[in-house]
């Protein structure tokens, strides 16, 4: 293709090279990506409250309830309509996506995505849908940064530092909590800390939350500061509520999973669409508090006036009961992550982590407030502590993100009261989680796949690995059908390998591989050229890379195992070529060099 050396980004690539360093560059780039991602998450987070104000303030308060029941189908319909009219390509889930760009694509994200979840997820939300907006803002920001490093022509590694910049950013515009935006892209998205990752993190988290407070001002989504110290007696309580929260993130995860599989087997996208639409419509009539993303009655909670979102109950509780109260926040609990599969299933776009959060705080007030009513030696806790440790302790459980779970909720209560009990609650939550879930909500599809970057550098070195890159094709094929002077005279003679492929002439199916050190006894016996074929010096039994199903580590285990030197790839049988453990270890070396490096 041919270049024009007018246009701008020529000439702005030769300016840049000229005047700043590649590391200046890159700082620069990370800072403009947390601006942008702060400008994202502002323009999401207010189209979806002015639809949320125009339906729920609007025809619900001046008219009638019942619109509830249709609010979420319509919903869905318009985000199907712009999925097929106007983005014309599937608008991929959130996080799990840009996982799976980094370890695959090399992170590169396609262009549409960077407005996709923008379109979709404050129509899925503000009309009724039970998830968060904060997935979604992480696949936008994360397919901005991708094209941006695109259009610089930044490498592989530097592409990844913006991706995770652009989470970080996100994620800090979101909650005004830079500092767990930033543990948050290092946990999930297994960044290296170091210096060089760290700065850029730094800077992109904190212009992302400068252009949110220019926008949004003072206002939060928890905007609660704790003036409860942490007491000693109430470790007891801590930790039963984390592992209550390591049993409630199970039942999350699994019941997720299963509502999802029960959507992916209709096989018509409307009948998903409607039957999705009704069940929402039936849970947020009866249940209004589930009815998006739900930070209203969070605040409520911890503020300690649930009275102020549960008072519109269908079922005309009395919330001067506790009982009852217990019952209502036990109900929200169990029905969240059905509405949230629903939503997703149904076709809705959206992410866990806002749900998360709210079920974490419903069920950390449940457990406050059954503590209190069972009165165990005349001790009471504090609610609002009980209702942030919860978020914490279900996050934890859920996401597998600890570290971002602890220092989220310290940010958000603004001290180091809650320290402790979070420490405990999470570290609890977690460890139950991990026991019976190997992987997080997240990372589960990938890990299952073999394509999960994790923290473990030898296997992120392994996944980031193109194994097609290292796969030889110079090899001369030869059929069962052979004899022995053909090998010699087609194969030996005319080939610097010392091993052959034999394969079905029509089919081209490996039969199995005839090496030098097999036939030397005899290559030289003239006496047995026509005599002996290839069907009966081969062997048949070899061990193979199978291209369809084998990951790099699942290779890297099979050359141990067998302490063979070259192995064959074939894809649904059919040869394709060799893997030598040379070029492989060579590649690996290579690939950790320029990761070590970057």
């Amino acid at each position: 293709m041919k270049i024009n050396k007018n246009s701008w980004q020529v000439k702005f690539l030769f300016w840049r090279a000229r005047y700043l360093t590649n590391r200046q560059f890159i700082l620069i780039l990370c800072a403009l990506i947390g601006f942008l991602s702060g400008i994202l998450a502002v323009l999401m987070k207010k189209f979806t409250l002015l639809i949320q104000s125009l339906l729920q303030n609007g025809l619900v308060m001046h008219y009638h309830r019942a619109f509830y029941f249709v609010f979420p189908t319509i919903g869905f319909f318009i985000v199907y309509l712009i999925i097929k009219y106007v983005i014309r390509h599937r608008v991929e889930s959130g996080i799990p996506y840009t996982l799976y760009a980094i370890s695959k694509l090399k992170g590169l994200m396609p262009t549409y995505q960077m407005y996709a979840s923008l379109l979709t997820a404050p129509i899925t939300v503000g009309f009724g849908g039970s998830v968060g907006l904060e997935g979604p803002m992480v696949a936008s920001g994360s397919s901005i940064s991708s094209n941006l490093g695109k259009l610089f022509h930044v490498n592989q590694s530097e592409r990844m530092l913006l991706i995770a910049c652009a989470c970080a950013g996100t994620m800090a515009a979101m909650f005004k909590a830079p500092v767990a935006a930033i543990v948050f892209a290092i946990e999930v998205f297994s960044l290296d800390l170091t210096l060089m990752s760290l700065i850029p993190l730094i800077s992109s988290s904190l212009l992302a939350v400068l252009t949110s407070y220019f926008f949004f001002g003072n206002e939060f989504l928890l905007p609660f500061y704790t003036h409860e110290d942490y007491k000693f007696a109430d470790t007891p309580y801590y930790i039963g509520l984390g592992i209550l929260s390591g049993i409630v993130s199970i039942y999350f995860s699994i019941a997720y999973e299963r509502i999802i599989q029960f959507y992916e087997s209709i096989d018509s996208l409307l009948k998903r669409l409607f039957f999705g639409g009704l069940m929402i419509g039936i849970i947020v009539f009866f249940i209004p508090p589930l009815y998006g993303e739900g930070f209203e009655l969070m605040n409520n909670l911890i503020k300690g006036q649930p009275e102020l979102s549960l008072n519109n109950n269908v079922f005309g509780w009395d919330l001067s009961n506790e009982w009852q109260i217990i019952a209502l926040m036990g109900g929200l609990v169990l029905f969240k992550v059905i509405a949230t599969a629903t939503t997703v299933g149904a076709g809705g776009v959206g992410g866990v982590f806002a749900p998360a959060l709210f079920m974490g705080s419903m069920m950390g007030h449940f457990f406050g407030r059954l503590v209190n009513k069972m009165a165990f030696w005349g001790q009471t806790v504090p609610l609002s502590s009980f209702t942030l440790v919860g978020m914490a302790g279900l996050m934890a459980g859920v996401l597998h993100a600890p570290l971002t779970a602890i220092f989220l909720i310290a940010e958000l209560t603004g001290g180091h009261t809650l320290f402790v009990p979070l420490m405990m609650t999470a570290a609890i939550s977690f460890s139950i989680s991990k026991y019976y879930l190997k992987h997080s909500f997240y990372s589960k599809s990938l890990a299952l796949k073999g394509e999960l970057i994790t923290h473990n550098k030898d296997q992120a070195i392994l996944t980031l690995m193109d194994i097609e890159s290292v796969i030889e094709k110079n090899f001369i094929q030869l059929t069962p059908q052979m004899n022995l002077g053909e090998v010699v005279y087609q194969g030996i003679v005319k080939s610097n390998r010392n091993i052959f492929p034999v394969v079905h002439p029509e089919t081209q199916h490996l039969e199995g591989v005839i090496s030098i050190d097999d036939i030397r006894s005899i290559m030289f016996e003239h006496a047995l050229y026509n005599e002996v074929t290839v069907a009966e010096m081969m062997k048949k039994s070899v061990e193979v890379i199978r291209l369809e199903t084998d990951k790099m580590a699942d290779i890297m285990r099979k050359f141990q195992d067998t302490g063979a030197w070259n192995l064959p790839v074939v894809r649904e049988g059919v040869y394709i070529g060799f893997i030598s453990k040379s070029r492989l270890l060579s590649a690996y070396r290579r690939k950790l060099i320029y990761f070590s490096n970057s």
